[in-house]
């Protein structure tokens, strides 16, 4: 009835005639509603031109009013939207958070116009039917990653990706931080990295194999203000803002800035300059107490910069790192035998331990990639599972937290088509209706070990996508659908009603238009979203599930 996206759980109601908000329309904000009050009046006020006064909350019902109130009798984020003609809109949340997602809801009822930020025609709001809507989310983790790292997202960017994940009722935004290609967070005791550590002289364009370059230098980074402003208005959105440091693994940038953070009785790391194309890098932090007061140092700012109430997980990475210089290093070597460690992944365990009990002692929680169960996971350890299913299966098994992000299934960065017009393609063909299909719990899982999946997201790695542009692309319109996965509590894979939700999209993508996102078109990449012959890295045939 109301093409919602993601879909609620109930809605009711005969799709008569029910409450136009007008000029006089007022908020009446309950205690704990102060950031949906100040969102509504900032984007529906911008949108049909209306004041949306502060309301009186004098225990009367009152008429032509938005209604906002906190009952913790509701789960935590779910909500109740009841639209009463002639008189207004009240939501009730479970928390704070909940009437926020309602209020996400209220937007969608009043149509595309509402994503405006100026009023069209004569910015007249539609009227919404008089409606009962019951809802909740499935997931208490639905959440996106960007890599900032291999292309830089300037600030203006990841707020606008934030206001985004908002609108499709997603409350975890990964910041992919840092790299191989770039170091993008200022620290203020070690200056280089941002200084040489954020900076590369040219970019490979297309997939590593490619024979195209771009010789422009690339680059950039937040400062700790532009941290600590992206972090509030996240909070304000109701979203947690996941930092990740990537460790041992993944980090020319940093001993690029500081050499000796690397395998200095291996290679001269004093010749390492930023990553200027794409893979795994073969050059890796040294395993030496230097290396980790270094990060400590890194961890304290970072700390600061994401508090706990806002940023409970500090992610970590630990993900393709080689252990081919550690195999040669008399340094490494003697860590090993001073440690009685059998290997080198049982000292790259050692390492994430360490960072482990490092978090939990300042009341944080560590997150990784799945390979952080190589030679043995840490005690209070969450993993991100990106290679598949079987890292987060045997992590929740174990009775470890874990959020299911298999590269199979929710990789955005790869292809939407088997189509020769997909622009630069990497990886297996994921359309619309695969990522919809998309099951973040896998079957067998036992009942103890399902209670360990917090949730799920998509990673969005920028190797090729130079641009906000090319971003948009990739994610839209497949965050939909992924949005209603994370949210909805839909039928088995193979029972979803996917014509369904491709009606509710055709309204969905007038509000895509009117947010001006460059989403792929169902009929394929428009002329300027082509990229010919820029190599790409496709692979045949279905993904296996892993």
């Amino acid at each position: 009835m109301h093409h919602l996206i993601p879909a609620p759980r109930r809605a009711d109601g005969d799709g008569g005639r029910g409450f136009v908000p007008d000029g006089a329309t007022t908020i009446t904000a309950g205690p704990g509603t102060g950031s949906t009050e100040r969102w509504l009046r900032t984007t529906l006020g911008a949108a049909f031109g209306l004041p949306l006064a502060p309301g009186t909350a004098d225990g009367e019902e009152s008429a032509n009013t938005i209604e906002l109130c906190v009952d913790p009798a509701l789960e935590p984020e779910g909500y109740r939207l009841g639209v009463v003609p002639a008189r207004g809109v009240r939501i009730t949340g479970g928390s704070p958070a909940g009437v926020f997602w309602g209020a996400q809801t209220l937007r969608q009822l009043l149509g595309p116009e509402a994503f405006r930020r100026a009023p069209v025609g004569q910015g007249v709001a539609r009227a919404i039917p008089a409606t009962e809507i019951e809802d909740g989310p499935r997931f208490g983790w639905r959440g996106l990653m960007l890599d900032v790292a291999r292309h830089f997202t300037p600030k203006d960017g990841v707020l606008r990706m934030l206001d985004l994940l908002a609108a499709h009722k997603l409350n975890v935004f990964h910041f992919h931080l840092t790299d191989d290609q770039g170091w993008r967070v200022e620290i203020k005791r070690f200056p280089r990295l941002t200084e040489v550590g954020a900076w590369r002289a040219r970019t490979k364009y297309g997939h590593r194999a490619s024979e195209l370059w771009d010789e422009t230098p690339h680059g950039g980074f937040y400062t700790q203000d532009d941290i600590r402003e992206i972090v509030a208005y996240a909070a304000e959105r109701h979203i947690r803002v996941v930092p990740e440091i990537d460790i041992p693994g993944h980090s020319q940038a940093a001993v690029s800035a500081y050499p000796e953070l690397g395998n200095t009785d291996v290679i001269d790391t004093s010749a390492l300059s930023v990553w200027d194309t794409w893979g795994v890098n073969p050059n890796v932090l040294a395993p030496t107490d230097h290396t980790l007061r270094f990060f400590e140092g890194v961890f304290e700012e970072l700390l600061d910069l994401f508090p706990a109430g806002t940023s409970p997980f500090i992610h970590v990475g630990g993900d393709e790192c080689p252990k081919d210089q550690w195999k040669q290093s008399p340094t490494a070597q003697a860590r090993i035998a001073e440690l009685g460690l059998k290997d080198e992944d049982e000292l790259q365990s050692w390492f994430i331990r360490h960072f482990d009990r490092w978090l939990t002692d300042r009341g944080r929680r560590l997150i990784g990639w799945d390979e952080i169960l190589e030679g043995g996971i840490a005690e209070g350890a969450a993993v991100s599972s990106w290679q598949g299913y079987a890292g987060g299966i045997a992590a929740a098994e174990s009775g470890h937290d874990v959020v299911m992000c298999p590269l199979q299934q929710v990789y955005l960065d790869y292809r939407q088509d088997a189509g020769p017009d997909e622009p630069m393609p990497i990886g297996y063909v994921r359309t619309l209706e695969d990522v919809y299909r998309f099951e973040p719990v896998p079957p067998g899982l036992s009942e103890e070990a399902a209670g360990h999946v917090l949730g799920t997201q998509v990673n969005v790695w920028t190797e090729v996508m130079q641009n906000r542009q090319r971003v948009d692309y990739q994610v839209f319109p497949r965050l939909a659908a992924f949005a209603e996965v994370a949210w909805s509590r839909l039928p088995a894979p193979g029972e979803r009603d996917f014509a369904g939700f491709e009606r509710r999209m055709e309204t969905h993508y007038a509000r895509l238009d009117a947010l001006g996102v460059d989403y792929r078109p169902p009929t394929g990449p428009l002329p300027w979203q082509r990229r010919p012959g820029v190599l790409g890295r496709p692979i045949e045939g279905p993904p296996p599930i892993v």
